[in-house]
């Protein structure tokens, strides 16, 4: 709902108000003037004007008139009806017939803007975009709050498949197709459909009639951050570091709470590839939570990886990283050896590449881990396999013979072998 007191004005002073509207509408688009277009459709901007126009539409409740009693005004009518009956139901907090009344303006928009030739309009188009997906989402809200099932973030995501079509064409609307498919993807990670985002992505990185690189900064950088995530879940660690570090790359440093983001994904696919992030990095953009994760890795403290997990769980699973972060344990794993390794180096040279057991099982208790010597060999089979360990097993006398050159290769920026 708009915010402030319904104020309603007298009969004149409403009429002006709608007339005041009409008329900037049909001036924005004569003068093709797309930053004044682009203020009358943003509805969660709160603005005096909308809020003012709302309380008059509400208490004049015959707009419509106003609209046909003018050729000016009457051609944009199934554009302005629906965009006004929207405007009163979300003033008086209706949220679900201002998402339909919503729904068809924007239709109509769509309509009159494949007609136009040129793309100067993309921006109010981006307006609609973003308000017809937070609008779908308030509803929602309504909707479950009543018991009902919430359905109005699915139509807007099929109503910006549509958007996507008209845009993705050979003209210059064509630069628009990458801010509506970051709107999908918001809407599809929200509903827990990502899947949906494949046909979109292979329309942007196939079509011939998309180059990346001309599209906005601002859209490159969500769209690498999105994509990340999906690379994220596929456990596509290097494809998500390329789309990740991108994001991060060319973010804007200003903005603070979007490096964030990115950097709560792009540190795990990093520490699965092996690569730590600095500690200052970590307190500067408030991402405390992987600092145990972090060192962890660098002591092969097998006990704190698992307290750190426990201890942000919740958070973990809810971004998405927690069986990234699970994963983790075998290079945990690699490093306690390893500083067993460096320890029997030191002590005994001659015999420093050959690696007992029970010296491992005893590492672990002092963890507080207990495992037997079967468990142990199990752990060190695997370690072998992965490739993070270079040796071989002796089962008779429950020994690890590592191989005298690079025992223990780093992953160097790859991920541990599947």
């Amino acid at each position: 709902m708009l915010r402030g007191a319904m104020a309603y004005p007298s009969m004149g002073e409403a009429h002006r108000r709608i007339t005041d509207y009409l008329n900037n509408f049909s001036d924005a688009v004569s003068d093709q003037d797309v930053a004044s277009l682009a203020q009358l459709f943003s509805f969660s901007s709160n603005s005096p004007s909308l809020l003012s126009l709302a309380d008059a539409l509400n208490f004049f409740q015959d707009a419509n008139r106003l609209i046909k009693q003018s050729d000016k005004f009457s051609q944009f009518g199934e554009i302005l009806a629906p965009l006004f009956r929207s405007l009163q139901s979300y003033r008086l907090g209706n949220l679900v017939d201002a998402y339909h009344a919503f729904e068809k303006f924007a239709n109509a928009f769509i309509q009159e803007f494949r007609n136009w030739e040129s793309s100067w309009a993309l921006q109010a188009l981006y307006v609609i975009a973003y308000e017809i997906r937070v609008l779908a989402e308030r509803a929602d809200r309504e909707l479950a709050s009543n018991g009902k099932s919430p359905e109005k973030l699915k139509g807007a995501g099929s109503f910006l498949m549509k958007v996507f079509g008209v845009l993705a064409g050979k003209g210059p609307k064509r630069v628009g197709a990458l801010y509506v498919t970051c709107q999908l993807f918001k809407i599809y990670f929200k509903l827990g459909t990502v899947h949906l985002c494949r046909s979109v992505i292979r329309s942007i990185e196939t079509a011939r009639i998309f180059d990346f690189e001309e599209f906005p900064r601002r859209d490159k950088v969500t769209y690498m951050y999105y994509t990340g995530r999906l690379e994220v879940f596929n456990e596509n660690f290097p494809a998500a570091d390329h789309k990740l570090s991108y994001a991060l790359t060319h973010c804007n440093p200003l903005r603070e709470a979007n490096i964030r983001m990115i950097l709560k994904y792009l540190i795990p696919v990093k520490l699965s590839l092996g690569i730590l992030p600095n500690a200052w990095l970590l307190e500067k953009y408030n991402l405390l939570e992987y600092s145990n994760v972090v060192q962890a890795l660098k002591r092969g403290d097998l006990r704190l990886l698992r307290h750190a997990l426990q201890e942000h769980e919740d958070r973990f699973l809810r971004s998405g990283v927690y069986l990234v972060l699970e994963k983790l344990e075998l290079q945990v794993y690699q490093r306690l050896v390893k500083k067993i390794y460096i320890i029997q180096k030191q002590k005994d040279p001659s015999k420093a590449h050959q690696l007992k057991l029970e010296v491992i099982v005893k590492a672990l208790k002092w963890l507080e881990m207990d495992m037997d010597l079967d468990e142990v060999e199990c752990i060190m089979t695997i370690l072998i396999y992965k490739n993070l360990v270079k040796g071989y097993f002796a089962h008779k006398s429950k020994v690890v013979v590592l191989s005298k050159q690079d025992p223990f290769p780093k992953l160097n920026g790859k991920p541990v072998n599947s």
